[in-house]
């Protein structure tokens, strides 16, 4: 049970330059998939309410197709990571093509604001040895997770539950810019806040979480 919501130790072991968790005892939010114009404008609006800053590992296609969301963002000071252009697989990709989807990315974030792009996150949080490599060739860091909220379930008691039973001071924690956690993404932002706030815990930003 406990690894649907926190990677496994071994993993974690075994790749050490991955980064798990924050670097400092304050808790990062990040959001994968977005942007899209039925979520991330609730989940800036959330944020922007109560100050936090975030880091959104976004899909280069949804940019492509919503570059004012992407402004948004942006504007609002919050990171934009690298998720891939197409939100394809690691595992399924060759060396060409995973190359093509990190740098077709990074190419539209430097068109659109100039911008380098320092961190990246896999699709459904699988890679390879190889492609770990690749990623460091390019510059790039991998930021995975210690709670993976599974909101894209759409199931509130879900996000409870791992919340509850797995939010540490220092967790990175993943909920999804999605259609798949639309209807759930505001009550489990909210959620996590006021588990913050129970607990005495302290949520940071990006540049200080993963410095």
């Amino acid at each position: 049970m406990k690894y649907k919501f926190n990677p496994p130790y071994l993993i974690k072991k075994i790749f050490p330059s991955f980064q798990w968790e924050s670097n400092i005892n304050k808790i990062l939010l990040t959001f994968d998939d977005g942007p899209v114009p039925e979520t991330t404008p609730v989940i800036l609006q959330c944020l922007s309410s109560y100050k936090i800053k975030a880091a959104f590992f976004c899909v280069g296609e949804n940019i492509y197709k919503y570059p004012e969301l992407y402004r948004r963002i942006v504007d609002e000071g919050h990171l934009v990571c690298n998720h891939t252009f197409n939100h394809k697989a690691i595992p399924q990709l060759n060396r060409n093509e995973l190359i093509q989807q990190i740098e077709k990315f990074n190419s539209i974030i430097k068109k659109q604001s100039g911008k380098e792009v320092l961190y990246f996150r896999p699709p459904y949080g699988k890679f390879s040895l190889s492609s770990s490599l690749i990623l460091k060739q390019n510059n790039l860091k991998i930021i995975m997770w210690s709670l993976l909220t599974n909101d894209y379930q759409n199931d509130i008691n879900v996000v409870k539950f791992a919340v509850n039973k797995y939010l540490t001071r220092n967790s990175i924690v993943v909920l999804h810019d999605s259609l798949r956690s639309k209807d759930i993404i505001a009550d489990s932002i909210q959620y996590i806040i006021n588990e913050c706030s129970y607990k005495g815990f302290q949520i940071g930003d990006p540049a200080e979480c993963l410095r």
